[in-house]
């Protein structure tokens, strides 16, 4: 079983529009709402995968009560379990606009709910828990933080995984990541700026193996267009996809940790991980929401991904 923590969950809501034009009115042709934030993507990915996930984090209000019915009805949702903790405050919504006629997509993400004391320590005694369940492989952390959460609270729950034997993966940015690392995840997944950010490197590979100094077992770094680069303890490669593909790119992200964690789990060689995790990211960009991608695709991307070593 596969833990995902999603501190600020969200429901997703994606609408298509013919173009999107500022200062105009504009006709909704289709409008699709789904259980989201990064974790709970990366969970519905799993499940698709074949794993056993268990999401856990915030849900509250109207918004969360959508967001926890959509869960338990999305493909695949007996491999689903809902650990999520109620808070006070209402769920956030993150809203995406398509461009019909480019196929580019505009975010809106509202900051969620805040977060108290006696909510935090509910949610400590949850996630332990599950640290503690003789299932438990690894575990994803996921997302912004919602306010009132310490800036810290991310390397904290690493060293609760590190100290219950649990690959940890991290997955934020900005401070949150800078002292998540300290914590020494066994693998975090930035984006080429989030790593240039952290070491002041803007060359990747020399970034993933500053930030591999300054505490991360491992790096796996998403290049946008230029596909993955994974520097860890057994080497360096680096994942090209075939193209460029027109979509929604909301979630392929989100997509490439469940590639990493489910192979890791399943305990597949390095270039194998990348490559899955590189065509499912892919794949969800061909998908019309966030936390699914088109099957058939990934099937026709994965033998397609090349896979080098890098230095």
């Amino acid at each position: 079983m596969i833990i995902t923590v999603t501190l600020n969950s969200a429901l997703d809501v994606t609408y298509r529009v013919p173009s999107l034009i500022p200062h105009a009115t504009h006709r909704v042709l289709e409008a699709v709402e789904r259980p989201g934030g990064k974790g709970l993507n990366v969970a519905r990915v799993l499940a698709a995968l074949g794993h056993r996930a268990t999401v856990t984090g915030f849900a509250g209000g109207p918004a969360g009560d959508e967001l926890r019915r959509g869960l338990a009805a999305v493909p695949h949702a007996d491999r689903l379990t809902d650990a999520l903790v109620p808070v006070a405050g209402s769920t956030r919504r993150t809203v995406g606009v398509v461009d019909a006629a480019t196929g580019d997509t505009t975010m809106f993400n509202e900051p969620g709910p805040t977060v108290g004391p006696a909510e935090w320590a509910a949610f400590l005694d949850v996630y332990r828990e599950l640290l503690a369940g003789p299932d438990t492989e690894a575990v994803a952390l996921c997302g912004s933080l919602p306010p009132g959460l310490a800036v810290g609270a991310y390397a904290e729950l690493v060293r609760e995984a590190r100290a219950a034997g649990v690959y940890v993966l991290l997955d934020t940015s900005g401070e949150p990541l800078r002292r998540g690392l300290a914590a020494r995840p066994d693998l975090i997944k930035p984006n080429a700026a989030e790593l240039a950010g952290l070491t002041g490197f803007s060359e990747p590979a020399r970034a993933a193996h500053d930030t591999r100094r300054r505490g991360a077992r491992g790096v796996a770094a998403s290049l946008g267009a230029d596909g993955m680069l994974a520097v860890t303890e057994d080497g360096a490669w680096r994942a090209l996809p075939p193209g460029r593909l027109a979509g929604n790119p909301t979630g392929a992200g989100d997509s490439a940790v469940a590639g990493l964690l489910s192979g890791h789990v399943e305990g597949l060689p390095w270039p194998d991980r990348l490559a899955r995790a590189v065509a499912l990211s892919a794949a969800t960009v061909l998908a019309p929401a966030a936390g699914e991608y088109d099957e058939a695709g990934y099937e026709e991307l994965l033998p397609k991904v090349e896979v080098v070593p890098a230095g």
